[in-house]
């Protein structure tokens, strides 16, 4: 593979680890097997670092694709616990509150998720890279100052339900999605749709676009290939 001149790699983000940190992983490994003191290498697309899964990493020339790349549809497996919230939509906070859920069944699920096919406003969480006034909102919200963030059109093309243990009320989805969806703000939002609260307990990224998980490496195997290669 000609890194230099450019390629693009599926890797399989492992958990909490940032995109950046991948990226920078690789860039070293590279720039160390290569002998050059640069190389230009970014992804299409951040995840979060209690995520894993699919980041589409680009290095030389084919960085230039990156903003193509960003705007296919991403598929994701989501796992929500039902009737609590954070402030962050996923485990990064603790519960602030907790709400009923004997009213929640398998019936009311599946009438509700269909409301989230199409066209959909979602306002993304407080705790997200978005920028307001130069600066990110989680910086901000950490600093525990107030964010306001205004809504954003996306698109849900597919939710559905893989599993729900109406015991623990958690809930599994698979969802296809568009560029800047935030698959923890959906889960707040399906978990008012449900009259209660919910946030997410574990999330990977299996698609975007043409390339699929099951296709990606992991940065262990990536590192250990590179090193047989040089």
């Amino acid at each position: 593979m000609d890194w230099l001149e450019g390629e693009v790699i599926g890797i399989d983000k492992p958990l909490h680890w940032t995109s950046f940190d991948v990226v920078g992983k690789m860039r070293w490994v590279l720039c160390h097997a290569l002998g050059v003191k640069k190389l230009k290498v970014g992804h299409s697309g951040t995840l979060d670092p209690l995520a894993t899964g699919v980041v589409v990493v680009c290095t030389g020339k084919k960085t230039k694709l990156i903003d193509q790349l960003q705007q296919h549809v991403k598929e994701y497996i989501a796992t929500l616990q039902l009737g609590a919230t954070t402030p962050s939509f996923d485990l990064e906070k603790e519960i602030d509150q907790t709400y009923p859920t004997a009213h929640i069944t398998r019936e009311l699920i599946d009438q509700v998720l269909p409301t989230f096919l199409g066209e959909q406003w979602q306002v993304p969480p407080v705790f997200s890279a978005v920028k307001v006034e130069g600066k990110r909102a989680y910086e901000l919200a950490r600093q525990g100052q107030e964010v306001e963030l205004k809504a954003k059109l996306l698109t849900i093309d597919e939710i559905e339900v893989l599993r729900f243990d109406a015991d623990t009320m958690q809930l599994q989805i698979r969802v296809v999605c568009s560029k800047g969806t935030y698959i923890r703000a959906l889960a707040r939002d399906i978990g008012q749709r449900l009259h209660s609260g919910a946030h997410l307990i574990a999330l990977r990224r299996t698609r975007v676009g043409d390339i699929h998980v099951e296709d990606c490496i992991t940065i262990d195997d990536f590192i250990q290939k590179i090193n047989e290669s040089f």
